[in-house]
């Protein structure tokens, strides 16, 4: 299942949202580019300090604050980490509280971040900046090279997680950034999940008789995630339910908390010519009826 912290530094925090794709690392700044080029190869086979870097790291810099930012998160330090970033508007008036609505994200998050940060290039070009460094991509969980972009702000530098439009959101919204991206989050994936259950379905009817499945048959069979059976981390309520036969079904996800975790209520059902289909509807945080 794709956490709400995947879609941030989730497009929120995720590792993916704050990087962009980068296919060379590049040099550390300030030299020439000859020596840029053999620097890089120099540096590249030995860390220049216990945290893993592979250039010089100048204090308060881009890439100090792109290996102080991972190091925070690896310690759960969340709001410090997401102070270093343009999301700052948005979590700087949210209540301890309120941040721990969104501790399993975040722990998801923390786990994946690497004991060393292999920052191997810094370039800096005005009041911007990019940042190189080895880390582990969304989708293979294997170590990349990726860019970071910073701005720099007076004297700091601040990681660019999103893009304009979406800084320009965030400082709209505030803090219901989070809760308003968290909610579309879980209602996007709401709408995917019922389109699986479907797929589900089909391959359990092929391979057994024509006879569909179960909720839990279909987790054990590997063909549903098992978190489907819970609201911790979805922040919807799946039902499936057969008919006296087992031969046709349908599918609900309701918010688990409307309003909060959701709010429109969505319903998996065979359409007229019998194809799978998926409608939704703000029901107040009931259950979509067949």
């Amino acid at each position: 299942m794709f956490h709400f912290g995947k879609a941030v530094l989730f497009a929120f925090v995720c590792v993916a949202a704050v990087l962009s794709g980068c296919t060379a690392a590049e040099s550390k700044a300030g030299a020439k580019p000859e020596a840029n080029a053999a620097n890089s190869a120099n540096t590249a086979t030995k860390p220049a300090d216990p945290s893993g870097a592979m250039i010089p790291i100048d204090a308060g810099g881009p890439a100090d604050t792109v290996r102080a930012f991972y190091t925070k998160l690896r310690e759960r330090k969340f709001r410090e980490a997401i102070f270093l970033t343009n999301l700052k508007p948005a979590i700087e008036s949210l209540t301890e509280a309120e941040l721990a609505e969104f501790s399993v994200d975040f722990e998801e998050l923390a786990g994946q971040i690497p004991t060393q940060i292999k920052i191997n290039g810094e370039v800096i070009s005005g009041n911007t900046a990019k940042v190189t460094a080895m880390l582990p991509s969304e989708v293979t969980g294997k170590e990349e090279v990726q860019t970071i972009d910073l701005r720099r702000e007076g004297n700091v530098w601040i990681i660019q997680t999103v893009d304009a439009v979406a800084e320009a959101q965030i400082k709209k919204e505030g803090k219901d950034y989070f809760f308003n991206l968290r909610i579309k989050t879980h209602e996007d994936e709401a709408k995917s999940m019922l389109e699986r259950v479907a797929k589900a379905q089909v391959a359990r009817t092929i391979e057994n008789g024509g006879i569909c499945g179960e909720m839990q048959e279909l987790i054990d069979a590997g063909l549903l995630p098992d978190d489907i059976r819970t609201s911790e981390s979805t922040g919807y309520n799946y039902v499936i339910k057969l008919t006296p036969d087992k031969k046709r079904y349908f599918a609900t996800a309701t918010p688990a908390v409307y309003g909060k975790s959701g709010k429109r209520s969505f319903l998996l059902e065979p359409d007229k010519s019998g194809l799978p289909r998926v409608t939704n509807t703000d029901n107040g945080g009931k259950p979509m009826k067949q």
